[in-house]
């Protein structure tokens, strides 16, 4: 049996009734993001590697483990969360696919290797918080939501880092950052191929992104069609619902 602590608790992994998850609101608790990512992500499905930074709980490794059977490596900096990760992977008896590592993505190299991954997933902090009075006052959640521990540009150099030449690198975040993004990809040479912009519902400002690109690629990007998560009475879209239950 899996112990719970605190506040835990057991959630049903999306419709999969076979599959769990361990949560906590005051720790960790996954977002719609990091299921668009799951989906979005290019996986080799009989074999390969994939590197999960910012692993939080470990969501993204588990869908992913849905869709491949590649080893799969979460990395988070948080203990007790990624203590969380290593109990979801228990509790889904996924031990011989999936392994977690707790330590900074930028000093990942000596225990993770070089050029090592085929695909390298990432759902990093979003903002760009200086000061303290802008952090949310819990720990837990300052440290995944704000680059605290970690910025942009330090996300987008270990995925490089750990990619292999030709591999994929995918990550979620926010619009505003795309010029950031396509940027830094570009000074790590990682070529953008696909985005994915994510909207609310129709009528409305993007307010997520997805974007994925190869490691020394060519320049030649593809605009994905565009997401919307609700219709206007706040029901999901068929495309949403799709992702989000697993049928697609």
């Amino acid at each position: 049996m899996v112990p719970l602590y605190d506040d835990e608790r057991h959630d049903y992994l999306l419709a999969n009734e076979k599959m769990h998850i361990i949560q906590s609101p005051t720790v960790f608790s996954f977002s719609l993001d990091a299921v668009l990512l799951a989906h979005f992500a290019y996986v080799p499905i009989k074999k390969g590697n994939i590197l999960d930074l910012c692993t939080g709980n470990g969501v993204i490794p588990l869908l992913l483990s849905q869709r491949t059977n590649a080893s799969i490596i979460g990395v988070e900096i948080q203990e007790r969360i990624i203590d969380m990760a290593m109990r979801n992977v228990t509790l889904n008896e996924l031990g011989e696919q999936i392994s977690m590592v707790q330590g900074d993505l930028k000093e990942m190299q000596a225990e993770l290797g070089h050029s090592k991954f085929d695909v390298v997933t990432c759902n990093p902090p979003y903002f760009r918080t200086p000061e303290k009075t802008e952090h949310n006052k819990n720990e837990f959640l300052t440290i995944a939501r704000h680059e605290v521990y970690c910025t942009l540009e330090d996300v987008v150099k270990a995925c490089k880092l750990h990619v292999r030449p030709g591999g994929k690198v995918a990550m979620v975040h926010r619009p505003g950052r795309l010029v950031d993004i396509i940027a830094l990809f570009r000074k790590y040479r990682l070529e953008p191929k696909r985005i994915q912009f994510v909207y609310p519902k129709q009528g409305r400002d993007a307010n997520m992104l997805l974007i994925e690109g190869t490691r020394d690629g060519k320049a030649d990007l593809t605009i994905l069609p565009p997401l919307f998560i609700y219709h206007d009475d706040n029901t999901y879209t068929k495309e949403a619902e799709d992702i989000i239950y697993g049928r697609q």
